[in-house]
């Protein structure tokens, strides 16, 4: 059996209907987690909400207004059981998103399905060895070279801030630049055509693309021309990007992906649009948000940030907790494969769980005083923003060195700089999505 798009196998969406087996648990959803605006239009994580989850039903059955409805899973330990069996709990079956849409809903269909068919979306056998080819670009001397790169075009940025301060959108000039750049760094992508990059991030943001809404809406004709054409454009540069590199491979990632076999195959032309748009958008939206919500604790918490003046040796502590507390992933979805039981509930085969990282890293069962920012946590490095299991971010120890490389700087140079109190959240169920935060650079 070779290696088959995802989109060719995966379980469609179905209308929605009463669960299969019988909530344990009688609560109704505290919070519409469906609603993309759940957590924009309340400034951030509903974190009342979770707990309440957590304690009367920590396996909560949430309705979907237009698909089957799913199983909220808040609690820590529940979440890494789900992450630790991918036999029983796949991504494969269903994709990691809360829903792809019901089969007639109209989507875009490269974004549609380059959404599925990609590494984050496999199972065993096929996740592993695709994982395996990507590894290299993240290993820790890898990673401490990059460090070098980056500590150079950190230092820029901030020269670009301090010339325009002293109040400044440190999403605009900093938190939204310093992933893309490192990003780039790793793909190979020349630095003349990042620019491009950009463009696109920002052109899928406005557009208020998130695979969870991929329906057109209520847009004009002018509106989804422009959209599918720059969809278009993005893909074609990737594609064109990655057939250059098959022909004259490089040391870079976009050549690793372009050469990568699986059975003696290269990658499918579907998997090749999917790889392309997974690391243009785990690459940078994590990120962006874990360095711009840990400028806003900084600010809440001005006593730990004094410590880590104080003391340049809880920095690698300080990036652990910050992402802790920020949560820059708000879930993921798995599929399950069999009829199982998670914690006191009856799951269904077929049925859809969804695990909210945000709730997890705020149970006070595993974090004690979970809303208080500790840098001096001891246990804050067993968050589970990254997920956790064989599917754990492959990104993380980067993003761990942007997060701590940032921070060292901005603080070196800036050591009064705080968060005016002002910010924008897009509205986004999937992803906290910070999109722009004022900052004061102080005196």
């Amino acid at each position: 059996m070779s290696l088959q798009n995802v989109t060719d196998t995966y379980q469609q969406e179905v209308p929605p209907a009463p669960p299969k087996r019988k909530p344990v648990h009688d609560l109704a959803p505290p919070v519409d987690l469906t609603d993309p605006e759940v957590f924009s239009r309340h400034g951030g994580y509903t974190y009342e909400a979770f707990a309440q989850m957590r304690q009367q039903a920590p396996v909560m059955w949430h309705p979907e207004q237009v698909a089957a409805g799913f199983w909220a899973v808040t609690s820590y330990d529940l979440i890494k059981q789900v992450e630790l069996d991918p036999a029983t709990y796949s991504s494969q079956r269903g994709g990691i998103l809360m829903t792809y849409g019901l089969p007639d809903q109209p989507k875009h269909p490269l974004l549609h399905a380059s959404s599925l068919n990609s590494l984050i979306n496999l199972d065993r056998p096929y996740h592993t060895p695709l994982r395996m080819e990507h590894m290299h670009f993240f290993r820790p001397g890898f990673v401490a070279e990059l460090r070098k790169r980056v500590e150079v075009y950190v230092n820029e940025l901030l020269d670009a801030m301090e010339k325009q301060g002293p109040v400044v959108d440190m999403v605009e000039m900093f938190s939204a630049e310093l992933p893309l750049f490192t990003l780039c760094e790793i793909l190979g992508v020349p630095a003349e055509d990042r620019p491009k990059l950009v463009h696109w991030m920002h052109f899928l943001e406005t557009s208020q693309y998130q695979a969870q809404q991929e329906g057109l809406g209520n847009v004009s004709q002018e509106q989804i021309m422009t959209f599918m054409t720059e969809i278009q454009a993005m893909f074609e540069y990737g594609r064109d990007m990655l057939a250059k590199r098959r022909e004259d491979p490089k040391e870079d990632l976009l050549s690793a992906i372009a050469n990568v076999e699986i059975d003696g195959k290269p990658l499918s032309p579907e998997f090749l649009d999917g790889s392309w748009l997974l690391i243009v958008f785990a690459g940078n939206d994590t990120t962006r948000n874990s360095l711009s919500g840990t400028m806003r604790l900084l600010t809440e918490f001005p006593d730990q940030k004094e410590k880590l003046l104080a003391n340049p040796d809880l920095f690698p502590n300080f990036v652990h907790e910050s992402i802790r507390m920020v949560s820059p992933v708000t879930y993921m979805r798995r599929t399950a494969t069999t009829d199982t039981q998670l914690g006191d509930q009856p799951i269904a085969e077929g049925d859809k769980v969804v695990m909210y990282y945000a709730a997890a890293n705020r149970d006070p069962a595993k974090f004690a005083d979970p809303h208080r920012y500790d840098i001096t946590r001891e246990n804050a490095k067993e968050h589970l923003a990254f997920g956790h299991g064989p599917h754990v971010c492959l990104g993380q120890r980067v993003a761990n060195m942007q997060l701590e490389t940032a921070y060292r700087q901005i603080l070196s140079r800036f050591p009064n700089i705080k968060w005016t109190g002002e910010q924008s959240l897009a509205p986004n169920n999937f992803v906290h999505a910070i999109s722009s935060l004022m900052v004061d650079l102080g005196s």
